[in-house]
């Protein structure tokens, strides 16, 4: 599987911009603020519907204008597959595949596997629990349909029993069986996503801590540990248990929207007592485990995009990451870099076919 070609128009900042790839290395080079990272951000929307660097759509489209359109052909078994993805002010955002629109985007999620390496990802470290779990949950979805099914199921529910208990607050009415109807929904939707939450993490814990030993070669011990409140108990006994605290907060407090992936160095938190160098190679260890993650559930190598990393590794690391890319462990990559002839040097002594554009 690989992205033969993309065509932008109106993305961001540039008007129209066309791009032909090869099967393996690609590199775009140049100072900051040319476009460099948007370009990989394109690629990113055509497999996930959206950017991953900005969540309002609208704000993607190129100043003055009012509409975006990315237009990219894939090869994927043997098959051209064109995927487009455009936005007009005041409308809803369309994704279509071969011509034909999605109904839903989670119609199309994981049929081009793909991950992102970039310096945003300290997010993960820095941010609260959401963003987290939306990592865990964008990896199981890219694999899972039906987990995404229930997921977005589950934040119906909790919207709706939230607006109850605002409801209930403000009227000083209260009504048990109404409740009880959005205990059962959120026990049956959570249950299931708590399972497979738990499933994937004892998966992919090994893979993270062999990617980790092979990166940063250090005798630190790391640790992903995940937290939910299912683990005290199942999820209806905990909603009836905290009902006074939920009619005083006006929300649900318990559930699996409450999840986290804690992310620890020798037992303790990473964002508090880790090194930046050590933060760096947690994050980049996670990254390339949901690489492989992918790429052993799928039985297709996803496609990798490197934002600027060159930028924040030693040389160590950037020798581990050649060295996979020798090993032929990745697909086609991306790279994005503000030096073009270190970019150059490193591709190079990869031995593999690439491609540089300078923006």
């Amino acid at each position: 599987m690989y992205l033969k070609k993309i065509s932008l128009f109106n993305y961001k900042n540039f008007s129209e911009a066309n791009f032909e790839f090869v099967g393996k290395i690609n590199c775009f080079v140049g100072k900051n603020g040319i476009g460099k990272t948007n370009v990989l951000d394109a690629i990113y929307h055509l497999s996930y519907g959206k950017s991953y660097f900005n969540p309002l759509a609208v704000q993607n489209i190129k100043h003055g204008e009012d509409f975006f359109v990315i237009d990219g052909e894939f090869e994927i078994k043997e098959r051209n597959e064109q995927i487009i993805c455009s936005l007009k002010k005041g409308q809803k955002k369309i994704l279509k595949r071969n011509g034909k629109i999605y109904d839903k985007f989670s119609e199309h999620l994981g049929f081009i596997p793909l991950v992102i390496i970039s310096p945003a990802d300290t997010d993960l470290i820095v941010e609260g629990s959401e963003t987290r779990r939306k990592f865990m949950d964008s990896v199981i979805s890219q694999l899972d349909s039906n987990y995404l099914k229930h997921l977005i199921q589950y934040q119906k529910v909790i919207s709706q029993r939230n607006a109850l208990l605002k409801y209930f607050a403000l009227n000083f009415v209260f009504d048990n069986d109404t409740l009880s109807i959005y205990n059962e929904q959120l026990n049956t939707f959570g249950q299931y996503i708590f399972e497979k939450r738990k499933e994937f993490i004892e998966q992919f814990i090994p893979i993270f801590n062999s990617h980790h030993q092979a990166i940063s070669g250090s005798q630190e011990t790391v640790q992903l540990v995940y937290e939910s409140h299912l683990f005290e108990n199942d999820l209806l006994t905990l909603l009836e248990e905290n009902i006074s605290k939920d009619r005083a907060l006006h929300y649900t407090s318990v559930g699996i929207h409450k999840d986290d992936l804690s992310f620890e160095i020798d037992k303790y938190p990473i964002k508090k007592f880790g090194s930046q160098g050590q933060q760096k190679s947690f994050l980049i260890a996670l990254k390339l485990a949901q690489f492989e993650f992918l790429k052993t559930q799928s039985g297709q190598k996803p496609i990798l995009l490197f934002d600027d990393i060159f930028d924040k590794l030693d040389e160590n690391r950037v020798a581990k990451i050649v060295e996979m890319v020798n090993s032929d462990t990745f697909g086609q990559l991306f790279i994005s870099d503000t030096h073009p002839e270190r970019t150059e040097k490193i591709v190079k002594s990869t031995h593999q076919v690439y491609k540089i554009f300078s923006l």
